[in-house]
């Protein structure tokens, strides 16, 4: 019988246990996040001149931080809040658009409910919701990983089809965030992508919160 080439690529990737590709991929904004509670903010570059090296532009100009130096540390409130519609249950990864100028400006705490248990880690510090991000002076993607005192490792969560919400935590002042994508590959072959304009247009409409003002909702509000 005959077969095709993207039969035997296929057969090839499925044997040695290549994604061959997703079908579920999620691209957010952070500045449009549902819930943006300070000192977690939404910034432009020129709002980081006073504290360190002036970032390239990020996505649609805006993404969210808390402001400081690095050494001043931080973390202990603050968070943005994403209300996230999965299509389907299956196994996801999430990846993050960052920039982290230090040791001092690496990380912050992530949270998915479910399955989450909806903690607060700025007051548990669980190691088990830390995210050490990759550090460099330019945006790139790092994937959401769980910073244990053991050693670094990716994470994944089971993810149930409907709504889940996923929470970015200040853990550290300075760590800056423009874009989200949530996929179901764990792999770490993904190429993660900004968002397109539908979707950012479809995010809008969802927002619970207008970022410029940096005003705090409750989540029974968002709920409603």
């Amino acid at each position: 019988m005959q077969r095709s080439g993207w039969w035997f690529f296929g057969l090839w990737a499925v044997a040695l246990g290549v994604a061959v590709a997703q079908d579920v991929e999620i691209a957010l904004e952070a500045e449009f996040a549902n819930e943006i509670v300070p000192p977690m903010t939404v910034a432009v570059p020129d709002d980081v001149k006073d504290f360190g090296p002036k970032p390239p532009d990020p996505s649609r100009g805006q993404f969210i931080w808390a402001p400081g130096a690095p050494a001043t540390g931080g973390g202990g409130a603050g968070y943005a809040r994403f209300i996230v519609e999965i299509p389907k249950e299956d196994t996801y990864a999430i990846w993050g658009r960052v920039i982290a100028w230090d040791g001092n400006s690496d990380s912050f705490w992530v949270t998915v409910t479910p399955p989450d248990e909806d903690p607060n880690p700025q007051q548990s510090q669980d190691t088990h919701f830390r995210w050490a991000t990759q550090q460099g002076p330019d945006w790139h993607w790092d994937r959401v990983n769980q910073w244990l005192d053991g050693g670094t490792f990716e994470r994944e969560w089971d993810l149930p089809k409907g709504e889940v919400v996923i929470t970015i935590w200040v853990r550290e002042d300075a760590t800056m965030l423009d874009a989200l994508y949530i996929v179901n590959d764990t792999s770490n072959n993904v190429v993660p992508r900004l968002p397109t304009d539908q979707e950012v247009e479809r995010q809008q409409g969802k927002l619970a919160v207008d970022p410029r003002g940096k005003l705090a909702t409750t989540w029974a509000a968002l709920k409603r």
